[in-house]
């Protein structure tokens, strides 16, 4: 199987639970469900299916900010049955072609700072770190903060730009 095996479909209510499932198994510190219902309008709540099971998310959200909006990528998980397929690279692209559809300019998001995985993909798609966030998980472990342009971003994209791996 591989992420061309997977449909990439914005979020509904009825996907809240198997989200709720992945997040649980994908972290030690979980969001609650009833986030996850807050978010459910954003534009880049989506959702990756496949064989009619909900294997992976991306929640990103869109803040104004002076003609130059921000985005957000606020979480990221696939099923740990499912990783190592382009799945997360995948739902993360799909995001920020969202995000850029709307008007962001830039999207930002904080991943751990032991999150090797993470941090390479998301170097691979053009993130950069801006600092990093002392304590910010409720274990201690700080956050780097990542940043990237999406016009830069999409001029990748249309020149075969980026590398190809997974995880949050």
């Amino acid at each position: 199987m591989s992420a061309a095996d997977v449909t990439v479909r914005g979020a509904d209510p009825a996907d809240l639970l198997a989200v709720v499932r992945i997040e649980r198994a994908c972290f030690s510190d979980p969001w609650p469900r009833d986030a996850f219902e807050r978010l459910l309008d954003e534009p880049a709540f989506l959702v990756a299916e496949r064989a009619g099971a909900v294997v992976g998310f991306v929640i990103g959200d869109r803040t104004p900010n002076h003609g130059h909006d921000i985005g957000h990528i606020k979480d990221l998980a696939v099923h740990p049955d499912a990783r190592g397929e382009g799945i997360g690279r995948t739902l993360l692209r799909s995001a920020l072609v969202r995000l850029r559809a709307t008007g962001v300019a830039v999207a930002r998001l904080e991943v751990r700072e032991g999150n090797d995985p993470a941090r390479s993909l998301y170097a691979d798609e053009g993130f950069e770190p801006i600092r990093r966030v002392g304590g910010y998980y409720r274990d201690g472990e700080d956050a780097l903060v990542l940043v990237v342009d999406l016009a830069a971003w999409a001029e990748g994209e249309d020149g075969g730009g980026h590398g190809s791996d997974e995880p949050r």
